[in-house]
């Protein structure tokens, strides 16, 4: 049994993605009975000048593949021709034995590029025997899988270029956001301040009048019409109430208001090069109130703040931090029909083993300028550290910020990417996927810190930050 060579229809190599298999590209049908005589493999090799190599074939299953490379090299022998070419093809299958890479047409091009430069050096250009169904096997040349391979890497260039330019933009947006909230913030203080400062002394004011109202009327000892008629004109009883009422309502506005400005402020702050002490739970305050309209939808904030202190940071950025987390804590939330949602912030001091710390904290040994090159995966793997390293005492109190949901929690095949530029699970339009990327930069990179997260489907996320303190 034969059949004619054939090539399966591939249109362009451009049609190719990061996620096209072997069967998208030209494979090659060129089949023998291994009972035929050598002579059929020369007329086939000879039909079709590019095809790599003929299948073999007994009873109609495959048996194995002769490449044209080795054929040629078997006729190359002294004898080789009246060896091979008079007897079966099964006699020249038996001298020819050669290690076959049989992979299915599903496998991705570029799993099966790697897989391809990982054999010998004598199978390395042998062509690729390709599994379409249980009895369909065909041919794949190596050098079209190597020119499709280039192409997808050029396709995977491309791509992360234009996601570094997206993120690019993306950041320049934030941070022209950021500079503008900060303007605004600051324009806004000072009219604030100013009616602040003047509703407090008008609740004064008109507590000094109602007195000497009532010291008018306790010491005049005839009533006076006149007086009594502009009373009951204005309605000086509510009158007396209402303003009181009024003054403290705006009293208490300009507070809440002042409060917030100086979030905004504080959250869009530009962190130069230098840290500065603040407090942890001034900054989850604050972002807890730039966020109070979104948790008016009956979320329940439980704050559990423990006797922390003061830690040199960039306010700034941690403010974002929380702003992310907290957000999508309450997506999370939104998302779900949790009768009683409810997101905890827990505060507390750590103390941490060095297991623990391993390896994500090493940066902090950095001292007298050295330069960490790799951060090694444990203790037993610090080859690459310079030995003097080890000596130094690693912090143990580590302060311990925790953010928790009870939504339904975040499924376990995609855990392992929440932390990956640009993955995000919510609707085009709402989410960037630069949240937890970003933030996880700023604690392990900018803090030296650490963003771990548990979650369980149908319970809930907790997001812990943890802050060397120094």
């Amino acid at each position: 049994m034969e059949t004619s060579s054939l090539m399966l229809p591939f249109s362009s190599i451009n049609q190719l993605n990061l996620e096209s298999t072997l069967k998208d590209l030209s494979l090659y049908d060129a089949q023998v009975d291994v009972n035929q005589p050598g002579i059929i493999l020369t007329q086939k090799l000879e039909e079709n000048p590019l095809i790599p190599g003929v299948m073999l074939t007994q009873n109609g299953q495959f048996t194995g593949m002769i490449s044209r490379r080795i054929f040629l090299e078997c006729l190359s022998r002294p004898y080789g021709r009246e060896l091979f070419l008079q007897r079966s093809i099964r006699s020249l299958q038996r001298f020819a034995q050669s290690q076959l890479l049989i992979l299915s047409g599903d496998t991705l091009i570029v799993e099966a590029a790697h897989r391809v430069v990982k054999r010998s050096p004598e199978s390395l250009y042998e062509p690729i025997v390709v599994q379409l169904t249980e009895n369909c096997h065909q041919l794949l040349d190596i050098q079209q899988l190597l020119v499709a391979q280039s192409h997808i890497h050029q396709l995977a260039t491309e791509l992360l270029r234009q996601q570094a330019q997206s993120q690019l933009i993306q950041t320049e947006k934030l941070a022209s956001l950021g500079k503008m909230v900060a303007g605004v913030a600051h324009e806004i203080r000072n009219p604030v301040s100013c009616i602040l400062g003047n509703s407090s002394c008008l609740l004064n004011y008109y507590q000094d009048l109602i007195k000497l109202i009532q010291t008018y009327e306790e010491n005049i000892q005839k009533p006076c019409p006149a007086i009594d008629h502009v009373k009951a004109e204005i309605d000086f009883e509510f009158l007396q109430q209402d303003l009181g009422e009024a003054v403290k309502s705006i009293l208490v506005s300009s507070e809440r208001l002042s409060q917030l400005v100086n979030s905004l402020h504080s959250f869009s702050h530009m962190d130069g090069s230098q840290r500065r002490e603040i407090n942890i739970h001034d900054c989850l305050d604050g972002t807890l109130l730039i966020l109070k309209n979104r948790l008016k939808q009956g979320i329940e904030v439980v704050k559990n703040y423990g006797d922390i202190p003061l830690i040199k940071c960039y306010s700034g950025q941690l403010s974002q931090v929380f702003m992310n987390l907290i957000s999508n804590a309450i997506d999370a939330l939104e998302e779900t029909n949790q009768q009683s949602p409810q997101i905890e912030i827990h505060t507390q001091v750590k103390t941490l083993s060095q297991d623990q710390i391993y390896p994500a904290q090493l940066a902090q040994l950095s001292q007298g300028n050295r330069l960490l090159y790799c951060l090694p995966t444990d203790k037993e793997s610090l080859s690459l550290v310079e030995q003097d390293i080890l000596d130094i005492d690693l912090n143990p109190e580590w302060l311990s910020i925790s953010i928790r949901d009870n939504g339904m929690g975040i499924p376990q095949e995609i855990q392992s990417r929440i932390f990956d530029t640009f993955f995000t699970t919510k609707p085009a339009g709402k989410g960037t996927g630069l949240g937890l990327a970003i933030s996880y930069q700023i604690i392990s990179e900018k803090h030296s810190g650490q963003l771990n997260f548990i979650s369980d489907l149908g319970v809930g996320t907790e997001f812990e930050i943890l802050l060397p303190i120094i």
